[in-house]
């Protein structure tokens, strides 16, 4: 007879300081089953039992590039007039991608949190001429390639599957920043803002707020007003 369980939500706690029978003791997974299960999810391949198909040996292909780093707080990755060298696949943390002018004024583009895949996406930000950065904005554990063998790991494994693999992520950022821009330029500040919090609710309690400002296109003490007028009340 199967037996089912039911914990309330403060039980949980309590049983874990135990020696519970009731409590499934699940060994944590290897370091390189973390990483081929990111792979896995970024290329939408399903690992299955046949470790000889071709999504496989690709997958197994990739992951032999890859070493793990873990980084402190606004650690530079990649750095403009540099560039661009590796692709990043963020086991936990956030990343940031934005610029920085000559007189020290950041503009951030793009924050990347856990599962995704982070790689030089223009082409000028593979040369001398690139003006990104990325930066880590917490703490962060991150998977580390060299990103001129990726490329090239992709590209051994099928006529076409690199483009597939490019255009994807191309036209997601395009898509993000231009909503972005359209808001910035239609939108009040308090809109963007609520919009901010409603979407984005885990940048929102993670990163910090002269970021989110930058982001969100207002200098930090906009940000700080928008943020307090629009706190809930304490009941």
């Amino acid at each position: 007879m199967t037996r089912t369980f039911r914990t309330e939500v403060s039980s949980s706690p309590c049983m874990l300081g135990e020696d519970n029978p009731d409590i499934i003791q699940h060994e944590p997974a290897s370091q390189s089953t973390v990483l081929l299960n990111g792979l896995s999810r970024v290329f939408g391949i399903r690992l299955g039992e046949n470790k000889d198909s071709s999504d496989a040996r690709f997958l197994n292909d990739l992951t032999c590039l890859f070493h793990q780093q873990r980084v402190d707080v606004d650690a530079q990755l990649e750095q403009h007039d540099t560039p661009w060298a590796n692709v990043y696949l963020i086991q936990y943390g956030i990343l940031r991608l934005f610029r920085e002018a000559p007189n020290g004024k950041v503009a951030v583009h793009h924050f990347f949190t856990e599962g995704d895949l982070v790689w030089p996406v223009f082409g000028r930000s593979r040369t001398v001429r690139n003006t990104l950065c990325l930066a880590t904005v917490t703490p962060a554990t991150v998977w580390a390639a060299d990103f001129s063998q990726f490329r090239a790991a992709i590209q051994a494994h099928g006529e076409g599957l690199w483009p597939q693999f490019a255009m994807a992520l191309t036209e997601e950022l395009a898509e993000l920043t231009s909503m972005r821009e359209f808001r910035k330029h239609t939108m009040p500040a308090r809109e963007r803002y609520q919009l901010l919090v409603e979407e984005y609710p885990e940048l929102v309690r993670r990163v910090p707020d002269n970021q989110l400002a930058s982001w969100l296109g207002v200098v930090p003490a906009t940000f700080s007003r928008l943020k307090s007028s629009t706190a809930k009340p304490n009941k």
